[in-house]
């Protein structure tokens, strides 16, 4: 497979930005095309969106191994989830469609919400034995389902057991529990059969990241981070240049931020 140019194009490798208590944040590399959308991957894959509307898929040593060309066929992309390296999840939140690819990026599955009377869904994620979670803002349920849309668990309904239900942009299934990450609330979390654990008033973060103890979050001038169980961020402040980013990641210990169709990479430590 064609290795991408970005592994050996360095631009710019830069001394620390900030040296500061919170996050040393270090320019690692500019990718050398435009790019309209983009998600990392678990393992370190980067899922690449080109303004031709074709998703190109590159492994952690930066090798292509997929392209999918058939991103519009379903609608304007909402999410690109790949939580899970062996399946991919592309969510069309206008078409309430869930389109499920394999590691080599060809359709394994399809789920159309309507047909399962699942309306209103904004977050979907893959669950810790290969199923996928979402959230039911209808009547306020978070359940688990199969490849083919079935349901096989729902929660109790959050409106008995919590002041004021979430309205999730983002799940995250981490180390036997579920964050869903509601951007006017906070970080509330749930055990494997929806019931309540807490909730981390967080709130206005454009990512959020989980991985064991740790979560991180960004907004549109600084990087938290959360160690688990102490519920307190540290903050770090973004540079200038780092700040009106369109869509941001992490991954890795590796920030990603796409801004004017330029994607940049930087490491965290």
């Amino acid at each position: 497979m064609r290795r991408v140019l970005f592994v050996i194009l360095f631009l710019g490798f830069t001394p620390a930005l900030l040296a500061q208590p919170g996050v040393e944040i270090k320019h690692l590399m500019t990718l050398p095309f435009p790019v309209s959308y983009f998600a990392t991957g678990a393992t370190g894959e980067l899922f690449i969106i080109t303004p031709d509307n074709q998703l190109k898929k590159y492994n952690n040593n930066g090798d292509s191994v997929g392209v999918f060309n058939e991103v519009k066929k379903f609608g304007k992309l909402s999410l690109i989830e790949a939580q899970n390296p062996w399946k991919t999840i592309l969510f069309y939140e206008d078409y309430e469609t869930i389109v499920l690819l394999d590691k080599y990026m060809s359709v394994t599955g399809i789920i159309r919400l309507r047909e399962k009377n699942l309306y209103g869904v904004k977050a979907v994620t893959t669950s810790y034995d290969n199923g996928l979670w979402i959230f039911d803002p209808v009547d306020s349920k978070i359940k688990k389902m199969d490849d083919n849309g079935n349901i096989l668990l729902s929660s109790t309904d959050l409106r008995q057991v919590l002041t004021k239900v979430p309205n999730p942009v983002r799940i995250i299934d981490n180390d036997g529990l579920l964050y869903l990450y509601d951007k006017d609330e906070g970080i509330y979390t749930f055990d494997y059969y929806g019931a309540f654990k807490s909730l981390m008033p967080y709130t206005g973060w454009e990512y959020i990241y989980v991985s064991g103890k740790s979560i991180t979050g960004i907004d549109s001038t600084k990087i938290y981070k959360i160690t688990q169980p102490v519920p307190v961020a540290s903050e770090t402040s973004l540079p200038a240049e780092l700040q009106g980013a369109t869509l941001v990641s992490f991954g890795n210990r590796k920030l990603y931020l796409l801004k004017d169709e330029k994607l940049s990479v930087y490491n965290l430590n």
